[in-house]
């Protein structure tokens, strides 16, 4: 069948997309009996067979995936913010927890900008006597609350009255600009950690008295971000002082509270190993910076993992291999420690590069995430995460994706976001589907061209990697089955897949098929046909709305079981996603 490589690089997008379109539709218009029949040929010896036995459980089916996170806090409780909220909390049927950076960041000119947010919520006055302000943070958490959501509580960065080196304190970091141009005043330790201490001790006070213990037990607090990086201008021993102060100070308000970190960048990095096992190390063995005795408290182990994608000749090539390589690394960490290992780990930002507010104007590796390759990506990527914890013996508690939106900004501007500007794009549709995958994780087998090792190890770059996960709860049946590849290229050839299911009750059942493709669940597609406007009607913006939504491949349809048994069998196209959903 015909290839054509989309670009998808902002001034060629378009033009390659409709090519295709006018081409596929010429092929199919002139297209022959023998034509059509080698097509089917091909199809029938390239036929993926999976299956999937729902007798056999391989483990709970952690709702891993629901976790979000993003740099701009005060977009929380704006028009898009509230709106996109809301749609998370919808989809999941367990509550949803948030990660936002800058809680604690002193304002300084316009509250929310990229990369920026700020609550003020401490203050000094000519006296150095604090001034606590919790505001504009409670604004932000009553918001998930409001939507049965739950904070993952980041403890920083530092108020610029507490800073070390306070000036100059607020950056004005534009998408091109040096990105180590942001670690400015509010990166340093505290002039005073007693100081530092209240503050948090008084801040988690507060959140016990406005929303109740048994609410914030329920959270989890962290401190800081990237630690091992310019977001933290202080040493490795200072990162671990303030920690233990930390803690101290949120177990004094809240003796159940769950406190963790460090929240390092990548360990596939030597120094991101590093620093992590210097914390873990600490925590297990070191003396406490407050009590004097050994360890500190430690309820839960932070990390990142990201992908690395590129151009080459002209096409985004995606690295899913190198984000599993991170995780890979600090799982095998973690499960080093025998007191530590069964510690939850939250995966404090895992996706496929590592700046959500670059858009794909300054940097055309970006160019992915506005279509089908970054749904898939994401299906394909969070099966793995699930077998790597299997693989490492560790408990994966949940993988935050740092993607949210970004305030009136041009429609489809490649920022890693859900939505843009209120309506979604088709990577949260595949969050729909994990949102309808409950119980116990299902095996599946095949002969699959890539398991999660294959992946992690040289990521997807011959063949397709055609693959599934399955679930089941009670009498609720569900696969998802995804066709990825890194190279961001459009195809008419769509894979013949083949799903034999077992283990089923007997009898008729109802199937929900639901896709995620090009013309299926993708308001992108749908923008790119109006002509890609930056000046939506009132008409285009409810098609578009419509558009974003997940939509079913074909009409819900009884299949007969027999003896347990069923197959379904379909075609899926390149950087294609369904969820068949039995009950």
């Amino acid at each position: 069948m015909a290839k054509v490589k989309l670009l998808n690089i902002n001034k060629g997008r378009m033009d390659n997309l409709q090519f295709f379109r006018m081409f596929k539709k010429i092929v199919m218009a002139t297209a022959r009996v023998g034509i059509w029949l080698a097509c089917f040929v091909s199809a029938s010896q390239n036929m993926t067979q999976i299956a999937v036995d729902f007798n056999k459980s391989v483990g709970p089916m952690k709702p891993i995936w629901a976790w979000w996170g993003y740099d701009e806090p005060n977009y929380t409780y704006m028009k898009d913010g509230k709106k996109l909220l809301g749609e998370i909390a919808d989809l999941s049927p367990v509550p949803v927890f948030v990660r936002a950076h800058s809680l604690m960041v002193t304002d300084e000119g316009p509250r929310a900008a990229l990369k920026w947010g700020s609550t003020n919520m401490y203050t000094e006055d000519k006296s150095g006597r604090p001034i606590y302000n919790w505001t504009i943070v409670d604004q932000i958490f009553d918001t998930y609350i409001e939507r049965g959501m739950k904070p993952l509580a980041q403890i920083g960065f530092m108020p610029k009255a507490l800073s070390s080196k306070p000036e100059p304190y607020r950056h004005h970091w534009q998408p091109g600009a040096a990105y180590g141009d942001i670690f400015l005043g509010w990166a340093y330790p505290p002039k005073d950690y007693n100081k530092w201490a209240e503050l948090v001790y008084q801040w988690v006070k507060h959140c016990v008295e406005r929303y109740g213990k048994k609410e914030v037990e329920q959270w989890y607090w962290e401190l800081w971000n990237e630690p091992d990086i310019g977001y933290w201008r202080g040493t490795t021993e200072e990162y671990i002082k303030l920690y233990d102060y930390t803690a101290d100070a949120v177990k004094r308000a809240l003796p159940t509270a769950r406190i963790g970190g460090p929240e390092t960048t990548g360990p596939a990095s030597s120094n991101a190993a590093q620093f992590l096992k210097t914390f873990l190390d600490h925590a297990v063995n070191g003396k406490n910076h407050v009590t004097g005795k050994i360890g500190t408290p430690l309820d839960f182990i932070t990390f990142h993992a990201k992908g690395n994608p590129k151009v080459v000749d002209g096409v985004v090539q995606m690295d899913m291999g190198k984000q599993l390589r991170d995780i890979d690394q600090g799982f095998k960490i973690v499960a080093s420690y025998p007191t530590l290992k069964n510690l939850p780990i939250i995966i404090g930002e895992s996706d496929p590069e590592g700046c959500a507010a670059c858009s794909q104007d300054d940097y055309p590796h970006n160019a992915y995430r506005n279509g089908t390759m970054y749904s898939s990506y994401t299906a394909a990527s969070f099966a793995r995460k699930y077998d790597l914890a299997d693989f490492h013996g560790v408990n994966l508690l949940g993988a935050v994706t740092w993607g949210f939106e970004f305030e009136d900004q041009k429609w489809f501007a490649g920022f890693r976001d859900m939505a843009t500007n209120g309506v979604d794009k088709p990577v949260l549709n595949v969050f729909r589907m994990f949102g309808m995958m409950q119980g116990d994780r299902i095996k599946v087998s095949g002969d699959f061209a890539y398991d999660f090792a294959s992946v992690r190890d040289k990521s997807v770059r011959d063949g397709m990697d055609i693959n599934a996960m399955a679930s089941k709860d009670g009498t609720s049946h569900a696969v998802m089955v995804w066709n990825y590849h890194d190279d961001n290229i459009l195809s008419d050839e769509e894979a013949t897949v083949e799903v034999k299911l077992t283990g089923l009750p007997s009898g008729n059942m109802l199937l929900h098929h639901y896709r995620v493709d090009e013309t299926h669940s993708n308001s992108y597609t749908i923008w790119l046909d109006m002509g890609a406007p930056q000046q939506i009607s009132r008409q285009q913006r409810e098609k578009l709305e419509r558009a974003g939504q997940l939509e079913l491949f074909e009409a819900p349809k009884y299949i007969k079981v027999v003896n347990g048994e069923a197959i379904i069998k379909f075609s899926l196209p390149r950087q294609g996603v369904s969820l068949l959903k039995l009950d």
